[in-house]
Protein backbone atom coordinates (compact mmCIF):
# COMPACT_ATOMS: atom_id res chain seq x y z
CA UNK A 1 0.00 0.00 0.00
CA UNK A 2 1.39 3.29 -0.87
CA UNK A 3 3.01 5.81 2.03
CA UNK A 4 0.95 8.29 1.62
CA UNK A 5 -3.05 8.69 1.40
CA UNK A 6 -5.76 11.49 0.83
CA UNK A 7 -7.19 11.42 3.96
CA UNK A 8 -10.83 13.91 4.28
CA UNK A 9 -11.98 15.22 7.85
CA UNK A 10 -15.71 15.87 7.18
CA UNK A 11 -17.05 18.76 9.00
CA UNK A 12 -20.74 20.52 10.05
CA UNK A 13 -21.46 23.22 8.02
CA UNK A 14 -20.12 25.95 9.15
CA UNK A 15 -17.05 24.69 10.95
CA UNK A 16 -15.17 23.96 7.97
CA UNK A 17 -12.27 26.45 8.95
CA UNK A 18 -12.39 25.68 12.46
CA UNK A 19 -11.86 21.75 11.04
CA UNK A 20 -9.05 22.31 8.89
CA UNK A 21 -7.03 24.57 11.83
CA UNK A 22 -7.32 22.27 14.35
CA UNK A 23 -5.50 19.75 11.16
CA UNK A 24 -3.03 22.54 11.00
CA UNK A 25 -2.05 22.31 14.82
CA UNK A 26 -1.61 19.03 14.45
CA UNK A 27 1.30 19.58 11.86
CA UNK A 28 -1.25 18.34 8.36
CA UNK A 29 -0.44 21.40 6.99
CA UNK A 30 -1.56 20.62 2.61
CA UNK A 31 -5.27 20.86 3.58
CA UNK A 32 -7.61 21.78 1.03
CA UNK A 33 -11.13 23.13 2.47
CA UNK A 34 -14.68 22.75 0.55
CA UNK A 35 -18.06 22.66 1.56
CA UNK A 36 -18.07 19.85 4.35
CA UNK A 37 -15.00 18.50 4.15
CA UNK A 38 -11.13 19.07 4.45
CA UNK A 39 -8.77 16.91 2.57
CA UNK A 40 -5.47 16.40 3.37
CA UNK A 41 -2.16 13.98 3.08
CA UNK A 42 -1.57 11.61 5.70
CA UNK A 43 -0.54 8.02 6.49
CA UNK A 44 -1.85 4.93 8.06
CA UNK A 45 -0.36 6.36 11.49
CA UNK A 46 -2.33 9.30 10.91
CA UNK A 47 -5.61 7.60 10.69
CA UNK A 48 -5.18 6.40 14.04
CA UNK A 49 -3.92 10.26 15.38
CA UNK A 50 -6.69 12.16 13.24
CA UNK A 51 -9.64 10.24 14.99
CA UNK A 52 -7.97 10.54 18.52
CA UNK A 53 -7.32 14.25 18.47
CA UNK A 54 -9.81 15.70 16.12
CA UNK A 55 -12.72 17.56 18.12
CA UNK A 56 -15.04 19.35 15.84
CA UNK A 57 -14.61 16.96 12.51
CA UNK A 58 -17.70 14.33 12.47
CA UNK A 59 -15.93 11.47 10.71
CA UNK A 60 -12.11 10.52 9.25
CA UNK A 61 -12.68 9.18 6.10
CA UNK A 62 -10.13 7.82 3.31
CA UNK A 63 -10.66 9.28 0.09
CA UNK A 64 -10.68 6.01 -2.53
CA UNK A 65 -11.30 7.67 -5.91
CA UNK A 66 -13.41 10.22 -7.59
CA UNK A 67 -14.52 10.59 -10.96
CA UNK A 68 -16.91 11.49 -13.49
CA UNK A 69 -20.41 9.46 -13.77
CA UNK A 70 -22.78 9.99 -15.04
CA UNK A 71 -24.39 6.74 -16.28
CA UNK A 72 -24.32 3.26 -13.93
CA UNK A 73 -21.77 2.16 -16.38
CA UNK A 74 -19.08 4.83 -15.47
CA UNK A 75 -20.10 4.56 -11.92
CA UNK A 76 -19.66 0.51 -12.31
CA UNK A 77 -16.47 0.58 -13.96
CA UNK A 78 -14.52 3.56 -11.92
CA UNK A 79 -15.76 1.83 -8.56
CA UNK A 80 -14.15 -1.80 -10.15
CA UNK A 81 -11.09 0.03 -11.15
CA UNK A 82 -10.20 1.29 -7.04
CA UNK A 83 -8.10 -1.00 -5.16
CA UNK A 84 -10.39 -2.23 -2.10
CA UNK A 85 -8.46 -5.44 -1.89
CA UNK A 86 -5.75 -3.30 -0.18
CA UNK A 87 -8.23 -2.88 2.69
CA UNK A 88 -10.71 -4.99 2.65
CA UNK A 89 -10.17 -8.56 3.59
CA UNK A 90 -12.00 -11.95 1.92
CA UNK A 91 -14.22 -11.80 5.34
CA UNK A 92 -14.87 -7.92 5.53
CA UNK A 93 -18.17 -6.40 5.63
CA UNK A 94 -18.93 -3.47 3.54
CA UNK A 95 -22.10 -1.86 3.30
CA UNK A 96 -22.43 1.12 0.92
CA UNK A 97 -24.06 4.14 1.54
CA UNK A 98 -24.64 7.21 -0.75
CA UNK A 99 -25.87 10.46 -1.64
CA UNK A 100 -26.82 11.78 -4.91
CA UNK A 101 -27.00 16.01 -5.41
CA UNK A 102 -27.27 17.84 -8.78
CA UNK A 103 -26.29 15.21 -10.47
CA UNK A 104 -27.71 12.38 -13.63
CA UNK A 105 -27.94 9.57 -11.42
CA UNK A 106 -30.00 10.81 -8.57
CA UNK A 107 -31.64 7.26 -7.48
CA UNK A 108 -29.42 6.87 -4.32
CA UNK A 109 -30.84 3.01 -3.54
CA UNK A 110 -29.65 2.25 -7.56
CA UNK A 111 -26.05 4.45 -7.22
CA UNK A 112 -25.45 2.19 -3.80
CA UNK A 113 -26.27 -1.29 -5.76
CA UNK A 114 -24.06 -0.49 -8.26
CA UNK A 115 -21.24 0.37 -6.21
CA UNK A 116 -21.62 -2.44 -4.44
CA UNK A 117 -21.74 -4.90 -7.07
CA UNK A 118 -18.48 -3.56 -8.43
CA UNK A 119 -16.46 -3.95 -5.33
CA UNK A 120 -17.75 -7.56 -5.16
CA UNK A 121 -16.43 -8.10 -8.90
CA UNK A 122 -13.51 -6.53 -7.65
CA UNK A 123 -13.12 -8.88 -4.91
CA UNK A 124 -13.74 -12.06 -6.75
CA UNK A 125 -10.79 -11.48 -9.41
CA UNK A 126 -8.44 -10.61 -5.87
CA UNK A 127 -9.70 -13.74 -3.54
CA UNK A 128 -11.03 -15.83 -6.58
CA UNK A 129 -14.38 -17.25 -4.51
CA UNK A 130 -17.53 -16.41 -5.16
CA UNK A 131 -19.19 -15.86 -2.30
CA UNK A 132 -17.95 -13.20 1.11
CA UNK A 133 -19.62 -13.99 3.96
CA UNK A 134 -19.09 -10.57 5.56
CA UNK A 135 -19.06 -11.50 9.42
CA UNK A 136 -15.55 -9.75 9.56
CA UNK A 137 -14.59 -6.42 10.29
CA UNK A 138 -16.58 -3.34 9.41
CA UNK A 139 -15.63 -0.78 6.18
CA UNK A 140 -18.76 1.22 5.84
CA UNK A 141 -18.19 2.43 2.20
CA UNK A 142 -20.09 6.11 1.43
CA UNK A 143 -20.49 7.20 -2.90
CA UNK A 144 -20.95 10.95 -2.81
CA UNK A 145 -22.59 12.09 -6.21
CA UNK A 146 -22.26 16.31 -6.64
CA UNK A 147 -22.27 17.58 -10.38
CA UNK A 148 -22.15 13.94 -11.61
CA UNK A 149 -18.75 13.34 -10.09
CA UNK A 150 -18.76 10.56 -8.09
CA UNK A 151 -16.33 10.36 -4.93
CA UNK A 152 -15.83 7.13 -2.90
CA UNK A 153 -14.66 7.16 0.45
CA UNK A 154 -13.89 4.56 3.39
CA UNK A 155 -15.16 5.40 6.88
CA UNK A 156 -12.50 4.73 9.69
CA UNK A 157 -14.59 6.27 12.36
CA UNK A 158 -17.42 3.84 12.85
CA UNK A 159 -20.10 6.05 15.16
CA UNK A 160 -19.45 9.29 14.61
CA UNK A 161 -16.41 11.51 16.46
CA UNK A 162 -19.24 13.50 18.69
CA UNK A 163 -20.13 10.05 20.86
CA UNK A 164 -16.67 10.88 22.81
CA UNK A 165 -17.79 8.18 25.08
CA UNK A 166 -18.34 9.96 28.72
CA UNK A 167 -22.10 10.89 28.13
CA UNK A 168 -24.41 7.91 28.51
CA UNK A 169 -27.54 9.94 29.22
CA UNK A 170 -28.77 12.92 27.41
CA UNK A 171 -31.22 15.41 28.12
CA UNK A 172 -34.14 16.70 26.17
CA UNK A 173 -32.44 18.95 23.74
CA UNK A 174 -27.99 17.74 23.81
CA UNK A 175 -25.34 19.87 22.48
CA UNK A 176 -23.53 18.05 20.38
CA UNK A 177 -20.03 17.13 21.40
CA UNK A 178 -18.07 18.49 18.11
CA UNK A 179 -19.95 21.61 18.46
CA UNK A 180 -19.50 22.58 21.74
CA UNK A 181 -15.85 21.98 21.06
CA UNK A 182 -15.73 24.40 18.23
CA UNK A 183 -18.02 27.10 20.72
CA UNK A 184 -15.00 26.81 22.71
CA UNK A 185 -12.19 26.95 20.32
CA UNK A 186 -14.01 30.05 18.83
CA UNK A 187 -14.04 31.50 21.97
CA UNK A 188 -11.41 33.90 23.46
CA UNK A 189 -11.47 31.47 26.32
CA UNK A 190 -9.47 28.78 24.33
CA UNK A 191 -6.71 31.20 24.49
CA UNK A 192 -5.92 31.21 28.25
CA UNK A 193 -7.58 28.14 30.00
CA UNK A 194 -6.97 29.38 33.40
CA UNK A 195 -9.71 31.83 33.55
CA UNK A 196 -12.98 31.04 34.96
CA UNK A 197 -15.35 29.48 32.49
CA UNK A 198 -19.13 29.46 33.23
CA UNK A 199 -22.45 27.83 31.21
CA UNK A 200 -25.21 28.88 33.52
CA UNK A 201 -27.67 26.64 31.21
CA UNK A 202 -25.60 23.89 31.18
CA UNK A 203 -27.80 21.24 30.67
CA UNK A 204 -25.63 17.58 30.54
CA UNK A 205 -22.65 19.03 30.79
CA UNK A 206 -21.43 19.18 27.46
CA UNK A 207 -19.74 22.40 27.55
CA UNK A 208 -17.87 22.18 30.68
CA UNK A 209 -16.86 19.24 30.06
CA UNK A 210 -15.51 19.90 26.50
CA UNK A 211 -13.46 22.88 28.44
CA UNK A 212 -11.97 20.83 30.75
CA UNK A 213 -10.64 18.29 27.83
CA UNK A 214 -8.99 21.36 26.11
CA UNK A 215 -7.82 23.07 29.01
CA UNK A 216 -6.29 19.82 29.83
CA UNK A 217 -5.00 18.85 25.91
CA UNK A 218 -7.05 15.49 26.43
CA UNK A 219 -7.26 13.56 23.02
CA UNK A 220 -11.59 13.87 22.60
CA UNK A 221 -10.90 10.19 21.24
CA UNK A 222 -9.15 8.79 24.07
CA UNK A 223 -12.12 6.90 25.76
CA UNK A 224 -13.50 5.22 22.99
CA UNK A 225 -13.20 2.92 20.05
CA UNK A 226 -12.96 2.96 15.98
CA UNK A 227 -14.03 0.75 13.49
CA UNK A 228 -10.76 0.68 12.45
CA UNK A 229 -9.22 -0.45 15.01
CA UNK A 230 -10.36 -4.03 13.83
CA UNK A 231 -8.67 -3.31 10.68
CA UNK A 232 -5.67 -5.72 9.66
CA UNK A 233 -4.14 -3.60 7.76
CA UNK A 234 -3.95 -1.03 10.75
CA UNK A 235 -1.66 -2.84 13.02
CA UNK A 236 -2.63 -2.51 17.12
CA UNK A 237 0.83 -1.28 17.25
CA UNK A 238 -0.40 1.79 15.50
CA UNK A 239 -2.95 2.31 17.85
CA UNK A 240 -0.98 2.09 21.17
CA UNK A 241 1.83 4.39 20.01
CA UNK A 242 -1.02 6.81 19.37
CA UNK A 243 -2.97 6.51 22.52
CA UNK A 244 0.63 6.41 23.82
CA UNK A 245 1.58 9.90 22.43
CA UNK A 246 -2.20 11.28 23.70
CA UNK A 247 -2.00 10.29 27.44
CA UNK A 248 1.70 11.80 27.63
CA UNK A 249 0.43 15.00 26.04
CA UNK A 250 -2.05 15.73 28.75
CA UNK A 251 -1.92 19.04 30.51
CA UNK A 252 -3.61 17.62 34.20
CA UNK A 253 -1.61 20.47 35.90
CA UNK A 254 -2.96 23.51 35.06
CA UNK A 255 -5.79 24.70 37.59
CA UNK A 256 -8.85 24.92 36.23
CA UNK A 257 -12.14 27.20 37.19
CA UNK A 258 -14.93 25.45 35.68
CA UNK A 259 -18.16 25.53 36.44
CA UNK A 260 -22.15 25.17 35.16
CA UNK A 261 -25.89 25.71 36.26
CA UNK A 262 -29.46 24.77 35.05
CA UNK A 263 -32.68 25.39 36.52
CA UNK A 264 -33.43 21.58 35.86
CA UNK A 265 -32.20 19.41 38.63
CA UNK A 266 -32.02 16.21 36.79
CA UNK A 267 -29.91 17.87 34.20
CA UNK A 268 -27.55 18.29 36.69
CA UNK A 269 -27.36 14.63 37.26
CA UNK A 270 -26.77 13.86 33.85
CA UNK A 271 -23.84 16.51 33.78
CA UNK A 272 -22.27 15.23 36.76
CA UNK A 273 -22.60 11.48 35.74
CA UNK A 274 -20.93 12.58 32.36
CA UNK A 275 -18.15 14.10 34.11
CA UNK A 276 -17.23 11.80 36.54
CA UNK A 277 -17.47 9.12 33.28
CA UNK A 278 -14.37 11.73 31.60
CA UNK A 279 -12.86 11.52 34.77
CA UNK A 280 -13.14 14.80 35.53
CA UNK A 281 -15.81 15.31 37.89
CA UNK A 282 -13.18 16.93 41.02
CA UNK A 283 -12.22 19.92 38.33
CA UNK A 284 -15.45 21.01 37.08
CA UNK A 285 -18.22 22.23 39.64
CA UNK A 286 -22.36 21.71 38.76
CA UNK A 287 -25.05 23.06 40.64
CA UNK A 288 -29.11 23.19 40.69
CA UNK A 289 -29.56 27.15 40.19
CA UNK A 290 -31.88 29.68 38.33
CA UNK A 291 -29.82 32.61 35.91
CA UNK A 292 -31.21 34.97 38.41
CA UNK A 293 -29.16 33.42 41.25
CA UNK A 294 -25.96 32.79 39.55
CA UNK A 295 -23.13 35.07 41.51
CA UNK A 296 -19.41 34.56 40.11
CA UNK A 297 -16.25 35.63 40.75
CA UNK A 298 -13.05 36.05 38.95
CA UNK A 299 -11.99 38.34 36.63
CA UNK A 300 -11.67 38.36 32.91
CA UNK A 301 -14.00 35.10 32.69
CA UNK A 302 -16.21 33.58 30.18
CA UNK A 303 -19.66 32.60 29.80
CA UNK A 304 -19.94 30.12 27.46
CA UNK A 305 -23.74 28.83 26.97
CA UNK A 306 -26.79 27.24 24.97
CA UNK A 307 -29.85 28.66 26.32
CA UNK A 308 -32.75 26.72 25.24
CA UNK A 309 -34.77 27.38 21.96
CA UNK A 310 -38.32 28.24 22.07
CA UNK A 311 -39.22 26.02 19.32
CA UNK A 312 -37.99 23.21 20.90
CA UNK A 313 -38.02 23.49 24.61
CA UNK A 314 -40.31 26.23 26.24
CA UNK A 315 -42.79 29.17 25.04
CA UNK A 316 -41.63 31.95 23.01
CA UNK A 317 -42.32 34.03 26.44
CA UNK A 318 -39.71 31.94 28.82
CA UNK A 319 -36.90 32.51 26.41
CA UNK A 320 -37.08 35.89 25.67
CA UNK A 321 -37.20 36.54 29.62
CA UNK A 322 -34.28 34.02 29.93
CA UNK A 323 -32.14 36.09 27.18
CA UNK A 324 -32.66 39.75 29.48
CA UNK A 325 -31.55 37.26 32.75
CA UNK A 326 -28.23 36.29 31.12
CA UNK A 327 -27.98 40.09 29.71
CA UNK A 328 -28.52 41.46 33.76
CA UNK A 329 -25.91 39.10 34.55
CA UNK A 330 -23.29 39.90 32.11
CA UNK A 331 -23.98 43.66 32.92
CA UNK A 332 -22.66 42.43 36.49
CA UNK A 333 -19.21 41.22 35.44
CA UNK A 334 -17.67 44.32 33.56
CA UNK A 335 -14.27 41.99 33.20
CA UNK A 336 -16.40 39.16 31.10
CA UNK A 337 -17.10 38.15 27.91
CA UNK A 338 -20.13 36.38 26.84
CA UNK A 339 -20.51 34.18 23.87
CA UNK A 340 -24.06 32.17 22.92
CA UNK A 341 -25.60 29.95 19.91
CA UNK A 342 -28.92 30.96 19.35
CA UNK A 343 -31.45 31.08 17.00
CA UNK A 344 -33.70 33.67 18.59
CA UNK A 345 -33.58 36.87 16.58
CA UNK A 346 -34.24 39.20 18.59
CA UNK A 347 -31.44 37.96 21.11
CA UNK A 348 -29.69 41.16 21.04
CA UNK A 349 -32.38 43.08 21.69
CA UNK A 350 -33.68 40.65 25.18
CA UNK A 351 -29.76 41.00 26.03
CA UNK A 352 -30.18 44.69 25.30
CA UNK A 353 -26.68 44.72 23.55
CA UNK A 354 -25.57 44.28 20.42
CA UNK A 355 -22.69 41.48 19.88
CA UNK A 356 -18.86 42.25 18.82
CA UNK A 357 -18.96 39.70 16.46
CA UNK A 358 -21.32 36.90 14.69
CA UNK A 359 -20.98 33.91 12.70
CA UNK A 360 -23.39 31.46 11.38
CA UNK A 361 -23.50 27.66 12.73
CA UNK A 362 -26.25 25.07 12.19
CA UNK A 363 -26.74 23.42 15.28
CA UNK A 364 -28.16 20.14 14.09
CA UNK A 365 -30.48 21.39 10.88
CA UNK A 366 -31.83 24.63 12.80
CA UNK A 367 -29.84 28.18 11.51
CA UNK A 368 -28.39 29.59 14.59
CA UNK A 369 -25.77 33.06 15.05
CA UNK A 370 -22.88 32.40 17.53
CA UNK A 371 -22.88 35.93 19.25
CA UNK A 372 -19.95 37.06 21.03
CA UNK A 373 -19.74 40.42 23.39
CA UNK A 374 -16.22 40.99 23.95
CA UNK A 375 -14.90 42.44 27.72
CA UNK A 376 -11.53 43.91 28.17
CA UNK A 377 -8.58 41.34 27.53
CA UNK A 378 -6.20 40.73 30.66
CA UNK A 379 -3.49 42.70 31.25
CA UNK A 380 -0.37 41.58 30.15
CA UNK A 381 2.55 40.51 32.78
Amino acid sequence: MKEKLQLIATAPMGLEAVVARELKELGYQDTITENGRVTFSGTLADICRCNLWLRTSDRVLIKMGEFKATTFDELFEGTKALPWHDWIPVHGEFPVEGRSHKSQLSSVPACQGIVKKAIVEKMKEKYHTEWFQENGPRYVIEVNLLNDVALLTLDTTGPALHKRGYRKLITEAPLKETMAAALILLSRWNQNPARPFYDPCCGSGTLPIEAAMIAWNIAPGLRRTFNSEAWPVLPEELWQNARDEAIDAVRDDIPLQIAGSDIDPKAIEVAEAAAKSAGLAKEISFQTLPVTRVRLEGEYGCIITNPPYGERLSEEKEVRKLIGQLGRLYVELPTWSFFTITPTKQFEHDFQRKADKRRKLFNGRIECQYLQFLGPLPPRH
